[in-house]
């Protein structure tokens, strides 16, 4: 679609008549003040996002077209920009919308294990790390690095791969603990095929972590795999 294309396109109609989209915005947005997100499906929630990057544009048809290609609300949040830009008549300013949800949610996560123990607020962990990287479709390695009271310094990603493979070089994240003072870590991976079941090679990767770590004093609290339909912890499990 060219620019002058997407122009017309989002042009108000020629007619003096208030165009049928506009009430439809209405009903939906007091659907969502009186009954919240849990009132509207995930298609809805989409058009409420792209009504500020769209206002003048029926945009039920492309929030469906979102959904239909990435799954979900969470899914089509999750997408990297390429892919959202995949979408005919999907621009930048939409894109950059959707943008804003997904690390506003990210913030959220964040905010409730930043200022507590990350041992003593473990659920705030694991919903964290699921807003991050359960619905991404390549994988991606991070660490929770954390002082000598369990308390966040940061949260880094360390790698970003294929769908089924992330770069991981332990050395590295040893060297990076100890530019940080960091006491111990957690370490994360997502699985995007959605099963957290832990491989073999995850496993053996865990454990040259925690043989580097050992002679430096740091701990390796744990191993979490995050997948769209749950989560496995290698330390609950008994593989760590």
């Amino acid at each position: 679609m060219t620019r002058s294309e997407a122009r017309r396109e989002d042009a108000p109609p020629a007619s003096a008549e208030t165009p049928h989209y506009h009430g439809h915005r209405e009903r939906l947005r007091d659907r969502f003040r009186k009954a919240g997100a849990e009132g509207l499906a995930d298609y809805e929630l989409l058009e409420l996002i792209l009504f500020r990057a769209m206002p003048r544009r029926d945009v039920k048809p492309l929030a469906k077209a979102l959904i239909a290609r990435f799954g979900s609300f969470a899914e089509t949040v999750s997408a990297r920009p390429e892919r959202l830009a995949e979408i005919e008549g999907l621009g930048e300013a939409a894109i950059v919308e959707i943008k804003i949800i997904e690390a506003a949610a990210r913030c959220l996560a964040k905010s409730s294990i930043q200022k507590r123990s990350s041992m003593s607020s473990f659920g705030a962990v694991i919903d964290y790390c699921r807003t991050a990287m359960a619905f991404l479709d390549r994988e991606e390695f991070r660490i929770l690095f954390l002082d000598k009271k369990n308390f966040l310094i940061a949260d880094e990603v360390q790698g970003v791969g294929t769908i089924d493979q992330a770069p991981v070089y332990p050395r590295e994240i040893m060297r990076r603990a100890l530019e940080l003072g960091a006491s111990a870590l957690i370490l994360v991976h997502n699985h995007p095929s959605g099963d957290p079941e832990p491989s073999t090679e995850d496993i053996y990767m865990t454990h040259q972590i925690i043989a580097i770590a050992k002679p430096l004093n740091i701990a390796v609290h744990d191993h979490l795999i995050i997948g769209k339909h749950g989560h496995a912890s290698l330390k609950s499990m008994r593989l760590i």
